[in-house]
């Protein structure tokens, strides 16, 4: 016969152990897990930014953005229309009154600004319309065969007029001393035959208002303008037609 007590000690010892054994699960399952290792990958390092492999970019960078250009409106666009920097010429950017205006008129001494080269003296000139404008065009008139629509050596050169005051040959020069070019002295410059005085700049903006094809060699753009003014005295007189712009 099994004894009834050791029975009860062999379910007791069981029950020990099933709790136990439960026991050491839950204190396994309560373990905490160990802590995720953050990895940073770091840039290849290649020759544009070895310099700056170590360095955060910033948000905002330092470098200014491309500014665009603005264009004018309607409103800020020059007007071709000017007060009349002289007597004898229109309210047209550089542009003259016609012969028979200027008769008409009695204008007929045209003023302009002078100084000398070498002495830097300041003076005022005065040309006689008709003498100066029939020299002109004779002149054209027997050269114009062999210009070529260039202008020629006297008109790039122009030989300038002796200095009163001291004396200095080929020194006398017209005057652009804070003249704008809306006040160029045009009919001046064109009857003293010094146009060619005249920098790149201010004849091509001479052109540009009369709508005249302005690129080339310096010598082209004098002889557009020459004649030009020729025309704007007597309109349609000098042939060829000059090479007008369409736009």
């Amino acid at each position: 016969m099994s004894n009834p007590n050791h029975e009860n000690d062999e379910n007791d010892d069981e029950d020990l152990l099933t709790l136990s054994l439960s026991s050491n699960s839950r204190k396994r399952s309560a373990t905490p897990s160990l802590p995720t290792k953050q990895i940073f990958m770091r840039a290849p390092c290649t020759p544009s930014n070895i310099n700056n492999i170590n360095n955060t970019i910033p948000a905002n960078s330092n470098s200014k953005p491309r500014r665009r250009r603005r264009r004018r409106s309607a409103s800020e666009e020059k007007s071709e229309t000017i007060p009349p920097p002289f007597p004898w010429a229109t309210d047209r950017r550089a542009t003259v009154h016609n012969l028979s205006y200027l008769l008409e008129n009695r204008i007929l001494a045209i003023k302009g600004k002078v100084e000398c080269k070498s002495c830097k003296n300041k003076f005022e000139m005065v040309i006689d319309l008709r003498n100066n404008l029939s020299q002109l065009l004779n002149f054209i008139d027997k050269e114009k065969k062999n210009m070529h629509e260039r202008a020629p050596k006297v008109w790039m050169r122009p030989v300038l007029l002796k200095c009163d005051r001291c004396g200095q040959d080929n020194s006398v020069q017209p005057s652009f001393e804070n003249t704008k070019k809306k006040n160029i002295n045009w009919l001046f410059l064109l009857l003293s035959q010094m146009i060619g005085c005249c920098t790149l700049a201010q004849l091509k903006y001479f052109l540009k208002h009369n709508n005249i094809h302005r690129t080339g060699a310096k010598e082209r753009v004098l002889y557009y303008s020459y004649i030009c003014l020729c025309n704007q005295l007597k309109p349609y007189l000098l042939t060829p037609i000059l090479h007008r712009n369409t736009t």
